[in-house]
């Protein structure tokens, strides 16, 4: 992976046609320039580097998450990359498909029992791994069976519940993306997800664990839709859907990053098109007889954190993002301001965060913006994809 400046457009042709590579550099991590305080327990700002764990020489991945005993869980979605297999876990730095080679096949006449494409991958408090699964491959239309969520129970490395997500929750263009899980709440847990769709509503998604019943929130409230002709600079260039012939246009991706408060009372959001993050009650995410409109209403707007794929909630209350357009990570401190953890430049899109209970935030860093949808038909990516971590001196908010 180059962690050098990607060249103006008019060189990039020559640099592929001469096979130029980039070679690897890291930057030094520089301190938030909006407050040089360091609350008590804090994360040692800046103080650590960014430690590679695992490099990827196959397939793009997007998600991590990390066991309660530092087992590390990565996917890998169907985009257009040749993908072997959609969930994996990482054993001595390679991965194995997970929990078996047979589910990892994008079997569309049984799309209820295979993996099609999956986004995210989330460990519970229970130690259960939860595989979020769009159910569309290379953007396609999902099938019906296609969106759902899996549960594989860490122990025995088997499936033990499969969760339909139905049409009028998620339809054929739906993306759910993330998942955070509060086992308290409710017989068996709630679970909630973002839908990020391109071009279908946007909103999240509340799932009763017990009954395995869903349904849709803040449907296509401002708040969750992209923020209309968004156009973020990244790698120093304006970052538009830029097709090899015809006309660009800007990225307009919905609620995609998702976070709980420790308490289970909070639920963080944001768009991927948007620098804003949001929160909302989740007691009326949970009682159907609230009305929408009267949960849009408790909406709360918690300021800019930066263009974020990811979020991630500690423990003691602070709230993690990437900071794309700045390859850097940052979080929302318990006094509600938001400070720099790291900057690097080997965070070309910091994607998904988890943190570990080894007290670590891992961060998944893909290039995703480096694709060739986004440059003009040119796949600007160099590999290795990296996943790195950082302490952070707290554990995860698990419920």
């Amino acid at each position: 992976m180059t962690g050098r400046k990607i060249p103006s457009r008019g060189v990039v042709a020559l640099l592929a046609a001469l096979c130029i590579g980039g070679s690897a550099t890291q930057t030094s991590l520089v301190s938030s320039q909006a407050d040089s305080r360091e609350p008590a327990g804090a994360p040692a700002q800046n103080k650590q580097r960014l430690q590679p764990v695992a490099e990827f020489n196959g397939a793009m991945p997007t998600g991590v998450s990390v066991s309660r005993t530092g087992r590390v869980f990565v996917n890998f979605p169907h985009w257009g990359d040749e993908v072997q297999y959609s969930v994996a876990e990482v054993r001595k730095g390679k991965t194995v498909p997970y929990p078996n080679r047979e589910i990892n096949t994008a079997d569309t006449r049984d799309p209820a029992h295979h993996f099609l494409g999956v986004q995210s991958v989330v460990v519970d408090a229970a130690d259960r791994l939860w595989v979020v699964d769009t159910g569309r491959i290379k953007f396609g239309n999902a099938p019906v069976g296609g969106p759902k969520l899996v549960a594989i129970d860490l122990r025995t490395n088997k499936v033990i519940r499969t969760i339909l997500l139905p049409r009028q929750v998620a339809g054929p263009r739906s993306f759910v993306n993330d998942v955070r899980l509060d086992l308290t709440r409710g017989k068996a847990g709630t679970a909630y997800l973002t839908d990020a769709s391109s071009d279908g509503p946007n909103g999240l998604i509340v799932v009763d664990l017990a009954s395995g019943t869903s349904w849709r929130r803040l449907n296509n409230v401002p708040s969750v839709r992209p923020v209309p002709d968004f156009v973020p600079v990244i790698d120093g260039e304006r970052m538009l859907n830029r097709p090899a012939h015809g006309p660009t246009s800007p990225i307009n991706i919905g609620s995609d990053g998702i976070a709980l408060s420790p308490d289970g009372k909070t639920l963080y959001y944001c768009p991927l098109s948007s620098r804003t993050l949001y929160s909302v009650p989740t007691s009326g995410l949970t009682d159907r007889r609230v009305a929408d409109s009267k949960i849009a209403k408790t909406v709360r707007n918690l300021g800019t954190k930066g263009m974020s794929d990811g979020l991630e909630t500690d423990n003691a209350g602070r709230v993690y993002g990437g900071d794309i357009e700045h390859n850097a990570l940052v979080f929302r401190d318990t006094d509600g301001r938001f400070r720099t953890l790291v900057h690097d430049n080997r965070l070309i899109w910091p994607d998904t965060l988890s943190i570990g209970y080894d007290r670590n935030l891992y961060v998944m860093a893909n290039q995703l913006n480096r694709q060739a949808a986004y440059n003009a038909g040119v796949d600007l990516r160099r590999k290795p994809y990296v996943l790195y971590r950082i302490p952070v001196d707290s554990g995860p908010a698990r419920r």
